[in-house]
């Protein structure tokens, strides 16, 4: 039996540069920021814009049903090879399954693109097996970056921009937007509209522009937990609770989450190099100092003792066995249990 095509991101992007065109594109997934850049470059680039009034049709899947769609991608194209129909917030079509006889026989003239957004494709159904097992199916699943993943995305991002970037400013860039692409990349191009030619961009440029202060961020936090410096640490704190929006606790716990179990990891691994250390702990060279001043500022059981705090603050900024008591104080109270 025939199998749709599963590509990555730029095989599908090299083939529509080619012209090289499937009936049917099922991009799904967790993370939105392909879904959303391969939908806009067919948008954008399959059809000449002469042909777009007659032959491209945009739809959202929350304001049509099944009927729509089939409507839109049984016509032929007007003076033109093919029609494009883009079906955006795909997961949001209740009657997707109604479509599976069009799947399994869809129109070589159409390009029907379904965006289905936040969450893969239940490959259970009967409809998504008609799509699957379909050669004439191109099939993209996006998934969602580990956190340990994000400095690279963002360092090849600029990369492919022709911008370079230091270490410490992808830390903090990772650290502080966490790893939602759609904002990283969002944040990247603003940041990047003004940037001098030649500019490398480092933290300064980061905290100016994108609004972490310098003194007083989640990375700051981090280092000063790691040095177990009381005063700066509760000085950070204090700043957090006067700006709860930009300081969710949540946040905060998973930064901190990551750094200690890193932490954890090199405690144990002191007389290794610092490449051995940071290909183990999944870091840059550049931040093993860190790692390794934390580790040696900490016993093993106090990192474990740490480790076990942080999930159990994350667990009650989310409501759990918190009785009321404001992100504010909680946040005061994990310091102070991690500072010992």
């Amino acid at each position: 039996m025939a199998k749709a095509k599963s590509l990555s991101y730029k095989q599908i992007l090299n083939s529509l540069n080619k012209k090289e065109y499937f009936p049917i594109y099922l991009l799904h997934g967790e993370e939105s920021f392909y879904i959303d850049a391969l939908t806009k470059h067919i948008e954008e680039n399959v059809l000449e814009d002469s042909a777009k009034a007659f032959n491209q049709t945009i739809l959202y899947g929350k304001e049509i049903d099944y009927k729509t769609v089939l409507d839109s991608a049984r016509r032929y194209p007007v003076m033109s090879e093919k029609q494009v129909v883009i079906i955006k917030e795909a997961q949001e079509l209740k009657t997707l399954d109604k479509l599976e006889s069009y799947f399994q026989n869809p129109l070589d003239s159409t390009i029907l693109v379904l965006a289905h957004k936040y969450k893969k494709l239940d490959k259970r159904k009967k409809y998504a097996k008609a799509l699957t097992g379909s050669s004439k199916v191109c099939v993209f699943e996006s998934t969602r970056l580990y956190d340990n993943q994000v400095p690279n995305w963002i360092s090849n991002y600029l990369k492919d921009k022709k911008i370079a970037i230091k270490p410490a400013a992808i830390t903090l860039l990772a650290e502080y937007l966490g790893a939602d692409l759609s904002k990283i990349s969002n944040e990247l191009d603003k940041l990047t509209i003004n940037l001098p030619k030649g500019t490398a961009i480092d933290k300064h440029i980061i905290q100016k522009n994108i609004g972490i202060s310098k003194d007083f961020n989640v990375f700051e936090l981090q280092h000063a937990l790691g040095k177990r410096e009381h005063f700066k640490s509760f000085l950070i704190v204090k700043y957090f609770i006067a700006n709860p929006k930009n300081h969710p606790l949540p946040m905060i716990t998973a930064t901190l989450y990551n750094f200690f179990s890193k932490v954890y990891i090199c405690q144990s691994m002191l007389r290794a190099s610092d490449g051995e250390i940071a290909s183990a702990i999944g870091a840059n060279k550049f931040f093993v100092k860190d790692y390794k001043v934390a580790a040696k500022s900490y016993s093993r059981i106090q990192i474990e003792a740490i480790i076990a705090t942080l999930k159990e603050y994350d667990l009650r900024s989310k409501g759990v066995h918190n009785a009321n008591i404001p992100h504010g104080e909680l946040l005061r109270e994990m310091i102070v249990k991690i500072l010992g």
